[in-house]
């Protein structure tokens, strides 16, 4: 093994008790973590031991992306997902990681036999602390947009969901704006319901859209294009006078698709449209 990582090696082998017992206490000091020390043990336990393995495969600060660190990349993947479906900071864990900085200098610096050795073995472990620390950040950023894009996708299907109004009469209350991500959800989820349910027809309500665009419009159609490939029909609702003027100024063509101003205008023309007449009791 190269001479920083021979003395690396011998300090966590000699001192790891007590090095443990310094990360924790400088980690602690420097408000890197606010979780329970039994925790925080745990984890730089399961630090160490893949630090260690990387050192004894003879593994560069300057090539931390190398083989000799795959475990190491590993455990601090582990750590920050961790940490993140915890709710800390990216942070707080960086500032962890780096808080083994100290008792590695003054380890090393028991052990330099010059000034020039200690530089090399400071700035070496600087380096490696500084990778180490880095990789976290990025691990913990990926973690997170995996469960912010987890949570958009779960907000997109709740937002949109498929109901039966009737028999053979399915309703789509559009909320928000309408992008392709979510037409293409709409459109996945209102197809496969009108094949469980043999629906004829589906309302797309679109009341809860504040504006429709060429973009929207264009969503919109795509919409109706498969829902009459499936061999049924649609209504779209919740055209209002401002809405109304937006499609006529834009010059959108909406010629064949039937439109109504209120959800409850499109269920009665469904109604109708299936054969069902609805009607009030008299009274008595």
């Amino acid at each position: 093994m190269k001479t920083q990582n021979i003395a690396i090696d011998e300090l966590l082998q000699v001192d790891q008790d007590k090095f443990l017992s310094d990360w924790l206490a400088e980690s602690i000091a420097s408000g890197g973590s606010s979780k329970a020390a039994g925790s925080l043990a745990a984890e730089a336990k399961t630090l160490l031991a893949a630090l260690r393995e990387g050192v004894r495969a003879d593994g560069e600060a300057a090539q931390f992306d190398g083989p000799a660190w795959a475990g190491l990349r590993e455990a601090l993947s582990s750590l920050s997902s961790t940490r993140a479906a915890q709710g800390a900071s990216a942070a707080d864990t960086s500032q962890f990681v780096l808080a083994i900085k100290k008792p590695l200098f003054i380890g090393l610096q028991e052990r330099a036999k010059d000034p020039q050795s200690l530089m090399d073995l400071i700035l070496w472990s600087t380096s490696l602390a500084d990778r180490m620390a880095q990789f976290t950040v990025g691990a913990y950023q990926r973690t997170r947009e995996d469960v912010i894009r987890r949570q958009q996708m779960e907000l997109l299907e709740l937002s949109t969901p498929v109901i039966k109004l009737w028999d053979g009469v399915l309703a789509v209350p559009m909320i928000g704006t309408l992008d392709s991500s979510r037409t293409q959800l709409v459109m996945e989820a209102l197809l496969q319901r009108i094949v469980e349910t043999g629906s004829e027809l589906a309302i797309i309500d679109i009341t809860g859209v504040p504006t429709v665009d060429t973009l929207v419009a264009q969503h919109l159609l795509k919409t109706v294009t498969a829902i009459r490939l499936m061999g049924a029909d649609c209504i779209i609702s919740g055209i209002r006078p401002q809405i109304a003027q937006t499609i006529v100024h834009l010059g959108i063509n909406l010629q064949g698709i039937i439109t109504k101003a209120t959800l409850a205008d499109a269920l009665s023309l469904a109604l109708k449209t299936n054969g069902f007449v609805v009607t009030r009791p008299k009274k008595a």
